[in-house]
């Protein structure tokens, strides 16, 4: 029994879980669906730094993490906002984890994109022209590695662009600049404040015409779309509109076991920063999709949306920092520090929950190793029991 830390400054008691959910663990790609995990990075703890300085990272361990998503037949999303890209993870140290995350990805065989973005730059100092050469530096590196490239939604682009015209002019440019095709990431401001009003329009309506209007007129530039809004009923919307052969891969964490399961006129592939967490749990649910068994997917993957929606409950720009306790409590790194101090972005209360959420799901591969380091972050927090 562990007393957990609830709203209202009550303790509430928990029994753990004796032993975690057991999963097969067959290798190889996944089939009826291309599946990324968006992976957090792992920081230094023993790194003297600041908040608004350069990122520190345990190179180490975060590729380890990555090996283990691999091993599930999961692609890896690198570099995202998951890794804390703008909010801890600055551009140079991004460009590293990009160059060795690609090796990495070479040697092992697995599946590799890599975010594109404009964080040289603030936001609110950049013009257009400089926008673009911040784009077309970090396309050309991400190319360089032999990595997919995920355009990423930019601040400063939201900044400096004065209508839609300048959004189709950017992407214009970027996909005819792309070797290869590439995956089309629109972030929504629930994610990143700064980015309300992208594609040139606070009225979703007007900016989701605008975003397949970048679509149409490059469909070979583009291998799919990410859509983070955590809005189904619109990802459905945008689905139903793309190009044939345009894939739309789900960012939305709250609604994802549906789109992925799809209807009768498509589905959704997945880029979800939730499937670092559930990684081999998402795995297992996928591989029974392959199979057909829709209804089995779903009673694996269902009762994983109240997690999800946990983590990333409002403001959910700060998702990333359960994501890294739970990494730390299922044993995939020693501590919980991470990068840019955002370990201590949620409260007690919320982290716990996350703990008693994910053991109720046999998510922790040595649940008494779970235990034993939630009691030890219970005591830094000065709980009684």
């Amino acid at each position: 029994m562990i007393r957990l830390p609830a709203a209202g400054g009550v303790l509430r008691d928990h029994t753990p879980r004796a032993t975690p959910l057991p999963l097969s663990t067959e290798a190889g790609p996944l089939a009826s669906r291309t599946v990324f995990s968006a992976a957090h990075v792992v920081a230094d703890p023993y790194a003297d730094t600041t908040p608004d300085g350069p990122a520190a990272v345990d190179w180490d361990a975060t590729l380890a993490f990555r090996r283990h998503l691999w091993a599930q037949g999961l692609g890896v999303a690198e570099a995202m906002d998951t890794a804390q890209r703008g909010m801890g993870l600055d551009w140079d140290t991004a460009a590293e984890l990009i160059r060795r995350s690609a090796a990495e990805a070479r040697s092992t065989g697995g599946r590799i994109a890599c975010g594109v973005g404009t964080d040289q730059i603030a936001a609110g100092t950049g013009t257009l022209d400089g926008v673009l050469r911040a784009y077309e530096e970090q396309l050309a590196l991400v190319e360089e590695t032999g990595s997919q490239a995920i355009l990423m939604a930019s601040r400063a682009l939201a900044a400096a662009a004065e209508g839609p015209e300048d959004y189709l002019r950017v992407y214009a440019h970027l996909l005819r600049q792309a070797s290869e095709p590439v995956i089309l990431h629109w972030l929504g401001p629930m994610f990143d404040p700064a980015l309300e009003g992208y594609w040139g329009s606070s009225d979703l309506d007007a900016a989701t015409d605008t975003f397949l209007q970048v679509i149409a007129e490059h469909p070979d530039k583009v291998d799919g779309v990410k859509i983070s809004l955590l809005d189904a009923g619109r990802e459905i919307d945008v689905r139903r509109r793309l190009p044939a052969g345009v894939r739309c891969y789900t960012g939305d964490d709250f609604n994802y076991p549906e789109l992925i399961a799809g209807d009768e006129q498509g589905f959704s592939h997945a880029l979800l920063g939730i499937f670092d967490p559930l990684g081999p749990l998402a795995a297992r649910a996928v591989r029974v999709l392959d199979t057909g068994d829709v209804k089995g997917f779903r009673e694996l993957l269902d009762p994983t949306v109240e997690l999800s929606r946990h983590l990333f409950a409002p403001p959910t720009r700060y998702y990333k920092t359960g994501v890294v306790l739970l990494a730390w409590l299922a044993g995939h790194q020693d501590h919980f520090a991470m990068v840019g101090g955002l370990q201590s972005a949620r409260s007690l209360p919320h982290l716990a929950h996350a703990y008693e959420l994910a053991d109720d799901l046999g998510l922790f591969p040595d649940p008494a190793l779970a235990e034993a380091r939630m009691r030890s972050l219970l005591d830094v927090y000065g709980v009684t029991r």
